[in-house]
């Protein structure tokens, strides 16, 4: 039996699901509206840097070496991984840092440094994370989450029923640890997948072990290789990659989606996978009678924020940063309200700032560095070039502080990235970094279904459905769509 697949985007999500599917014996073609893939994760290339433009910490190393697995090959066929020692490092003031040990006896030993008890209370933390990473990546995760009877599963029932879910992770932080600096650190983690600590469920403490259980690691040449990686494994099995293909409209026929019209042409399937930004695909390439949601519901969605980044060159090597670095200098809370509450540019923002040069000299000259900061902002703010210098010279001021080094004299490369080129680039509902929030009301079946109601043979993948935001969560959304649509198709000739 013939069977033909279009998938929109090749993001994490698309290319991930147009290998499987190819895999499955699917026709395959994945339309992309750039002109190289990744999405998100696209690569920026410029006087002799190589930026990673969206995602740049890779945790949950074993997603990504059972999907390659799953094709025959190893991570290593397509990049050198190299785990990170320190981890990170935390900042919360002048001449005041952390470095987070990535060993389990060193960071234990840390703990109980800085907190009587605390490294025994790190190990039960721990422990209990390890469960709920089992439930959450190892079962959770894997379900197309269409009905609730999927979650009626024993081994879920009782991994639930052991461990921590519900509440707060910000209570459940409170409950081990004391110290404010530990509880900060031990919050960080679900800052990516966009709410707060006081509003996420504790079952993401299931993030907390990926840290420091699993480890924080760089594939060497940057994110990238791992986007090239994978596409050149859909492409060994028969999918084809066509770019510049901006999608204008989802082709239905008698209430099934037969194919897409783009600005070069109209391609044909028996299903469509959309990878693109699912209020774009939902709002903006269906007529009004086959959309899914309202506008109400999508202006009733929480969405994890937006970001500005800088991809920054100097010609000299920064002192005291390591790979990762997390500015906390600032206060926490007020930059969350100042997202959700109450959304405005932040007054005084938390940082994140990726010096890969640091472990990888080749993504930058001789002798200089690769620097990316990113400001964590409320999604939907006005954007314009005013206010992202004013954020450029914050983020300047706080670095040669910290470095010691006038880095005004040595900035010799900028590129700045927001809002509005979320929503050039990527169709980004309210220019947004990474989907919705991973709040209770919009986890499993509460997210956008994966399976259209309206339009047969329209599927969805990536950030806004299921399971949700961060790199790992998007490889394996697209592996369940794949089954997904393998299963359908299967059921509607037999």
């Amino acid at each position: 039996m013939s069977r033909s697949a279009l998938v929109i985007g090749a993001g994490f999500a698309g290319i991930s699901a147009a290998a499987d599917l190819a895999k499955r014996g699917f026709s395959v073609t994945v339309v992309e509206k750039n002109a190289t893939p990744g999405g998100r994760a696209r690569v920026l290339r410029e006087n002799g840097y190589v930026f990673d433009m969206g995602p740049s910490w890779y945790w949950m190393p074993e997603v990504f070496e059972q999907w390659f697995v799953h094709f025959g090959q190893r991570v290593s066929d397509h990049y050198d991984l190299v785990r990170l020692d320190p981890s990170y490092q935390v900042i919360f003031g002048d001449n005041d840092a952390w470095s987070i040990p990535a060993t389990r006896p060193a960071l234990r030993a840390f703990f109980e440094q800085m907190e009587t008890g605390a490294g025994a209370q790190l190990d039960r933390f721990l422990e209990e994370a390890g469960v709920k990473y089992e439930l959450g990546m190892h079962e959770l995760v894997h379900r197309p989450s269409l009905t609730w009877g999927e979650y009626a599963h024993p081994k879920l029932i009782t991994g639930i029923l052991r461990s921590t879910v519900f509440r707060s992770l910000r209570a459940h932080v409170a409950d081990h640890f004391r110290s404010p600096r530990l509880r900060q650190l031990m919050e960080f983690p679900v800052l990516f997948l966009g709410a707060t600590p006081a509003r996420t469920p504790a079952l993401y403490s299931l993030m907390n072990y990926a840290d420091m259980a699993l480890g924080t690691w760089y594939p060497m040449g940057g994110m990238g290789r791992i986007v090239d990686g994978m596409v050149r494994v859909a492409e060994a099995q028969g999918a084809r990659f066509l770019y510049d293909h901006a999608v204008e409209r989802i082709l239905v026929q008698n209430a099934r989606a037969v194919g897409v019209r783009t600005r070069r042409g109209d391609l044909f399937a028996d299903v469509v996978v959309a990878g693109a930004d699912y209020h774009h695909v939902d709002q903006h390439l269906l007529p009004v009678e086959l959309r899914a949601y309202t506008p109400s519901y999508w202006e009733r969605r929480v969405m994890a924020p937006s970001s500005l980044l800088f991809y920054l060159g100097f010609d000299t090597r920064l002192k005291k940063l390591l790979h990762h670095s997390l500015f906390f200098d600032e206060d926490l809370d007020r930059h969350a309200s100042e997202i959700y509450d109450a959304p405005q540019w932040p007054s005084r923002p938390l940082m994140y700032v990726s010096a890969s040069s640091v472990t990888d000299p080749g993504v930058a000259p001789p002798g200089h560095e690769n620097v990316v900061t990113l400001i964590p902002i409320a999604p939907g703010l006005p954007d314009g070039p005013e206010v992202r210098q004013r954020y450029l010279d914050q983020v300047l001021d706080r670095l040669t502080r910290h470095t010691g080094q006038d880095l005004r004299r040595h900035l010799v490369h900028q590129r700045s990235y927001c809002i509005a080129d979320f929503e050039q680039d990527y169709n980004a509902f309210r220019g947004n970094a990474y989907g919705l929030a991973n709040t209770l009301l919009q986890t499993a079946v509460l997210k956008p279904r994966m399976k259209s109601r309206k339009v047969a043979g329209l599927y969805y993948t990536g950030q806004l459905t299921v399971p949700g935001p961060g790199v790992p969560p998007a490889i394996i959304s697209g592996q369940v769509v794949a089954g997904l649509v393998d299963k359908d198709l299967q059921r509607m000739h037999a």
